[in-house]
């Protein structure tokens, strides 16, 4: 009996310190990335694509690809689902394809897409910018890294593993600088969850003189009640004022993981208060800042731009729209739509405006 209380014992000891030592690794493993300045990918422009034009029409799409994982048959665990990775590999090699596919199609002058994998655990090690860059054909693209966590153990079945993903700028035009942007995170250990977060700055020359500042975003969503995402916001709202102040052309877009629409339940009938990703902007937060916020929207034939996750895509399933863009007073907005996938390829539909510099 005694040498069985021994054996227990001992297994109770070893998991116990197997339990700590993971605990010590997280915790010593987290870092954030900080600013840095980015550099372009395939940014040999010839004289034509040197700077964008006054009074000529453009395009910007922004998508999260959701890691190329989330068909319309998937659940993320985090969202109450039960998968971590993609279905299989080739799965995601084919759906990364499909994405690929409608951003050629599309043929826009510039992406923003957002949660890019290029060595996970959940995407296989995948280089996913390497493959859409096949489909960008010859636009400057700059990858921005939004997070590079630990190995998180969990769930037990399947662990999620390692991530490195972040946030991918396009362009047709030549990009002549660029940052990476650290945003304000939670100090709990709900930082262990939401990660690193930052957003990009990048600069195109406008022809007769100054610039177009191109931002993308993915704002936090796993955060204990939201208020972080809104600090992240405030601090990429000053710094596009400031740009905008000094007669600059601000052109942002991106996952804002907020309710653009104030209460998107109105145009789509299912209520998703309770989370705080689904919170609605603050009332005058744009104020003074000579910004306007752009939510694509038709009321006649409302198209969600995000769904929750919590399980295989459905009709009753808590839809909203997330996903929009930000321009300045100096930027006109002729167009804005939803891209209506069916979120077949991501738990996201892309978004798309068409803008002229005035």
């Amino acid at each position: 009996m005694k040498k069985r209380w021994k054996i227990l014992i001992g297994i109770v000891a070893v998991l116990l310190l197997l339990v700590i030592g993971y605990v010590i690794y997280v915790l010593t493993a987290y870092h954030r990335i900080g600013d840095m300045t980015l550099a372009a990918e395939n940014n040999a422009k010839g004289s034509e694509f040197a700077a964008v034009q006054k009074d000529t029409e453009y395009s910007v799409m922004s998508y999260n690809i959701g890691f190329g994982a989330y068909e319309a048959d998937f659940g993320f665990f985090m969202d109450g689902g039960t998968e971590s990775w993609a279905w299989s590999e080739a799965r995601l090699m084919d759906n990364l394809a499909q994405i690929g596919e409608l951003l050629r199609t599309t043929d826009a002058d510039f992406y923003l897409l957002q949660e890019v994998d290029r060595d996970s655990t959940r995407s296989y090690h995948v280089d996913e910018l390497n493959l859409l860059s096949m489909y960008l054909g010859d636009r400057a693209t700059i990858w921005a890294q939004n997070y590079d966590s630990p190995f998180l153990f969990y769930p037990f079945t399947q662990p999620h593993g390692k991530s490195v993903s972040g946030i991918t700028t396009a362009s047709q035009y030549l990009i002549h600088d660029c940052q990476r942007i650290e945003v304000p995170i939670e100090d709990s250990l709900m930082k262990l969850v939401d990660l690193d977060r930052c957003y990009s700055r990048c600069r195109i020359d406008v022809a007769g003189g100054g610039e177009m500042v191109l931002y993308n975003l993915h704002l936090s969503a796993y955060t204990s009640d939201g208020v972080v995402a809104v600090e992240q916001l405030e601090l990429l709202i000053a710094d596009m004022a400031s740009e905008a102040a000094k007669g600059n052309y601000v052109v942002c877009g991106g996952d804002f993981n907020k309710d653009l629409l104030g209460d998107s339940s109105e145009y789509f009938g299912v209520s998703g208060e309770d989370y705080t990703w689904a919170q609605p902007l603050p009332e005058g937060i744009f104020d003074g800042t000579g910004l306007q916020l752009v939510a694509p929207l038709d009321e006649n034939n409302p198209v969600p731009t995000c769904r929750n996750a919590d399980g295989p895509y459905n009709p009753d399933q808590f839809v909203l729209t997330i996903d929009g863009f930000i321009v300045s007073e100096n930027v006109e907005v002729v167009e804005s739509a939803v891209v209506d996938t069916g979120f077949t390829y991501s738990d996201h539909n892309p978004v798309i405006m068409t803008f002229k510099l005035k």
